[in-house]
């Protein structure tokens, strides 16, 4: 009976098995596989054709329908994840020929930004977290437990941190997605809203059960098999240990198949994910680390510079390490590439574990035969980190196991090398030891794998001939049918003395045995009949039909065959993940240990002495992106913070550490390089802080607790904030966090206000960041006002500008010329209108700009008429609220017109007097 118009068509076995799974990821973008295409259908299907230019058919009317084929999957999915798709893939687990109706599918994985494990999805040195925070408490100051996890290399972290702290610690970890406890209206809460919208990530809510503390702990003790945490130095009611609960149950969720969808399935045609790679949680205490902030991060260009280049590293100081267009980069493989942005993101605060990286450079600079030797096996390791992830995850292919195969080989020979090297020693035994573990697997996979094997397990030709006995006969079959039946026919002739007897194939009847009509009468009883032409006889025997069926199936079996062996090799090496893991640790280590030192060595860095007091002393020093860029045009500049005497003085003997000038005011034109080097000295001491050496002569750098910038424009509309109220809360944040041990960077404080407003703003805050234990400071200032704070804070404000030459001299318009020297004392001018005809404004301009400047020339009174801050307990009610503001002009100028109007007694003047008194005053201002 036909359907009537107005019901729809039912749901076929695949289709209702669709509606399952898009019910079950309802926010995913469902690719269901069907033979050789992904569909995608209904609102998926219109979605997507739109965003990726696909053609939208109908699968029934009324049903849109979209597909992909299932070779170019990941091209496809790279394209979706860039354009923020959530994708959940659905495969055939059971080839269509095996199964008994409807094909049974499922779920493999779910992609999502912080899930991505495959090579075409992830650059090798770029990084993808997800983390997921547990706030133990309700108000939105209450502190957090986070939990962060690389999915594709399985490292596992937790932390604590403060409310206003969290977002930069998780864009410090390069963190993607977060997961967080979903809300009964199914919003983010405000918290969770403004971490993610600062970040500019993925946020993916949770059932609130997950991140309820008895059921998070107990994922992490069954996902791991153990009873307590104590092992991984959590407490079992550590509240950290609750968001990597609920990561655990989202892998688990999002990139395993469920035991409802495998039962009953035999034959699996996928294989399945284990989450084996997936290292148990270890704590980071922020106190190890020097804090760099997202402010300072950005500021500092230390990932990518604010104005992009021709690539994301250009201009960056990771570009220093790993690459740009204008620097060969030194670290050789992609897990050294990851492992130094996070040193230079998280540079370390201990000097013991600073001196020794810093011992291992130099082992490497010192011996450069050693260096080379290193350098050569690096090269040969491949990405062993997220080959175990892929691994893991049922993703590795043939060729990740013969890559991965060579690079432990290559480890194994790597810790050879650095026997007789005792500054490598603790690394050498930690690699040798993992590697010897993981060797038997490689030792399997170089001796049964082809040299260069294919891409997919799917395609076959992975293994040797001659490696296992069923392989090779069905290979045999594949390759040598014609030999065998040659044999098979001469044996037939020489038995039964029939010299015309032939063995022959065609595609409609198979093989057969053929004999002349006239020799047929003289066929064996063990020829069986099969066919009669008009001048012949065919026949075949069980032989030659078992022949038959061999041949036929020859390439499937041996597919299938190879498929069998593969997967044991995958689940030999399964049983040594956590071991590879180790392997790679050590050689992302020795890599970026070793590219520190080929860049010391190429460009002449020097070992920096890391000093227990807050001391900054560094000679000659040069920025070390510019550096690359300019090399010998760089000009080098010295700084000293905290140390008593001067720069130049060459006898160390008088200097005593943390009794110099800790802020340092430097004056000078636009363009001449203040900023630079402010910026300079910010980044060579984070450099020293990662065990680098640092591009200076010599160097002396105090440990450093954290490291503030507050440089250059910029505003938060989206967020109702102007650009002087970003400059303010970022100063804020200096000023209420900045320690002793702490560096300092300020540029132009003050100038998002009117002159007056940012002057005092600048002088108060210069004042409060001299006081005794105050942090190293450079203060980067066009307010010369300024540099009076060095009389009035001796010994706690060093004045240092920079040498401008004009010619001629004294001319307004004189040609200027940067000497970008940083030297001792003070500039009485920014020189603006000369760097204004620099940039091209049109020269009536210019000349009309000198005019303005010369009419609106103001000579202060002298720097005593900035009263010193007043003492809180000298005030009396109401002046307290004001203690300590500055009064910048209220001593302006000394004039008798003045001094007669404050003697004036106004309530004894009649009008007619108060108007004689006020002619006079006029007579007496015009006389001067």
């Amino acid at each position: 009976m036909a359907q009537t118009p107005d019901k729809p068509a039912p749901k076929t076995p695949a289709m209702q098995q669709y509606a399952r799974f898009k019910e079950r990821h309802p926010d995913c973008v469902l690719l269901f596989r069907m033979g050789d295409f992904y569909e995608m259908f209904d609102e998926d299907a219109v979605t997507v054709s739109k965003a990726l230019g696909l053609t939208l058919t109908q699968r029934t009317a009324g049903q849109p329908m979209a597909g992909v084929p299932y070779h170019q999957l990941d091209t496809y999915l790279k394209k979706l994840i860039a354009q923020g798709f959530r994708v959940a893939v659905c495969e055939q687990l059971q080839d269509a020929s095996q199964a008994k109706g409807v094909v049974p599918r499922a779920v493999t994985r779910v992609l999502t930004p912080g899930t991505l494990v495959d090579d075409s999805l992830i650059e090798g040195e770029s990084i993808g977290t997800l983390a997921a925070a547990f706030f133990t408490g309700s108000g939105d100051e209450a502190p957090a437990s986070c939990a962060v996890m690389e999915v594709s290399t399985g490292d596992f972290v937790v932390l604590d941190a403060d409310h206003d702290t969290i977002a930069d610690e998780l864009l410090r970890r390069g963190v993607r997605e977060l997961l967080y406890a979903s809300t009964a209206d199914g919003k983010a809460p405000p918290r969770v809203e403004r971490i993610l919208k600062r970040l500019q990530i993925s946020g993916t809510p949770r059932p609130a059960w997950h991140f309820r503390p008895q059921e998070a702990i107990e994922a992490v003790r069954k996902h791991f098999g153990v009873t307590t945490l104590a092992g991984f130095g959590l407490a079992d009611d550590d509240p950290a240990a609750v968001p990597a609960g609920a990561i655990i149950r989202y892998l688990l969720e999002t990139q395993t198949i469920s035991e409802e969808d495998l039962a009953g399935v035999e034959g699996l045609t996928v294989a399945k994910a284990t989450l084996a790679h997936i290292r148990p949680p270890r704590r980071e205490h922020s106190e190890a680390a020097c804090t760099i902030d997202a402010v300072s991060l950005r500021s500092l260009e230390i990932e990518r510079t604010i104005r992009p280049g021709p690539t994301p590293t250009d201009g960056s100081l990771l570009g220093v390490f790993i690459g740009s267009s204008v620097s060969r980069g030194v670290c050789r493989t992609a897990m050294g590439k990851r492992l130094v942005r996070d040193w230079l993101c998280r540079p370390l605060r201990d000097a013991a574990a600073i001196r020794a990286r810093q011992r291992i450079v130099a082992t490497f600079i010192e011996d450069r035969s050693l260096a080379q030797q290193c350098a050569v096996k690096l090269d040969g390791v491949q990405d062993i980190a997220r080959i175990a992830g892929r691994l893991a995850m049922g993703r590795a292919g043939p060729r990740d196991m013969v890559g991965l195969a060579k690079s432990l080989d290559a480890a194994c020979v790597l810790a050879q090398v650095l026997e007789g090297a005792p500054a490598l020693a603790g690394v050498r035994d930690a690699l040798q030891a993992a590697a010897e573990k993981a060797r038997p697997v490689a030792a399997a996979v170089i001796a049964g794998c082809v040299e260069d094997p294919p891409a997919l397990a799917r395609d076959g030709g992975i293994f040797r001939d001659g490696h296992d006995v069923a392989l090779d006969e069905a290979r045999l079959l594949q390759r040598d049918a014609g030999a065998w039946l040659g044999e098979y026919q001469r044996r037939l002739i020489e038995k039964h003395g029939l010299p015309n007897l032939k063995v022959g194939f065609n595609k409609v009847f198979g093989y057969y045995i053929e004999l002349p009509a006239a020799q047929a009468r003289q066929a064996p009883n063990e020829l069986i009949r099969k066919q009669t032409l008009k001048n012949a006889e065919r026949y075949t025997t069980p032989e030659l039909r078992e022949f038959e069926a061999k041949v036929t199936t020859a390439e499937s079996r041996a597919l299938d065959r190879e498929r069998e062996l593969f997967s044991a090799l995958c689940e030999e090496a399964l049983k040594v993940v956590e071991h590879i893991g180790r392997v790679s640790d050590e050689v992302a280590k020795l890599d970026v240990l070793l590219g520190f030192a080929d860049k010391a060595s190429r460009r002449g860095w020097t070992r920096p002495e890391i000093a227990d007091e807050p001391v900054l002393r560094i000679k000659q020093g040069r920025h070390p992106v510019l550096d690359e860029s300019l090399g010998s045009n760089f000009v080098p500049n010295d700084v000293e913070l905290g140390v008593s005497g001067a720069i130049d003085d060459e006898a160390e003997s008088g200097r005593k550490a943390g009794s110099g000038p800790t802020l340092a005011l430097i004056t000078g034109p636009n363009m001449a390089g203040k900023s630079t080097y402010i910026r300079q000295t910010a980044l060579l001491t984070l450099l020293a802080h990662t065990g680098s050496f640092i591009p200076a002569e010599s160097a002396t750098i105090g440990v450093t607790d954290r490291i503030f910038t507050r440089i250059g424009a910029d505003d938060a509309l989206h967020a109702g904030q102007s650009t002087f109220m970003v400059e303010m809360i970022e100063t804020a944040n200096i000023l209420n966090h900045a320690t002793a041990r702490s560096l300092v960077v300020l540029d132009e404080i003050g100038r998002g206000t009117s002159t007056l407003d940012g002057l005092s703003l600048a002088w108060a805050i210069a004042e409060f960041l001299a006081k005794d234990d105050a942090p190293r400071t450079l203060f980067a200032t066009h307010y010369h006002e300024l540099t009076d704070l060095e009389e009035r804070h001796s010994g706690k404000v060093r004045n240092l500008h920079v040498e401008v030459r004009e010619w001629p001299p004294g001319d307004p318009s004189a040609q200027i010329v940067f000497l970008h020297r940083i030297l001792p004392g003070r500039t009485d001018q920014s020189y603006g209108v000369h760097v204004a005809r620099l940039a091209g404004i049109p020269a009536n301009v210019i000349t009309r700009a000198r005019e303005i400047l010369g009419s609106l020339a103001v000579h202060h009174g002298p720097a005593a008429a900035v009263p010193e801050p007043a003492k809180p307990e000298s005030l009396g009610k109401g002046a307290k609220d004001r203690a300590g503001q500055l009064a910048l002009f209220t001593e302006y100028m000394k004039h008798p017109a003045v001094d007669a109007l404050q003697k004036l007694k106004l309530d004894e003047l009649t009008p007619l007097q108060a108007f004689d008194v006020l002619r006079q005053l006029k007579e007496s201002a015009k006389d001067g």
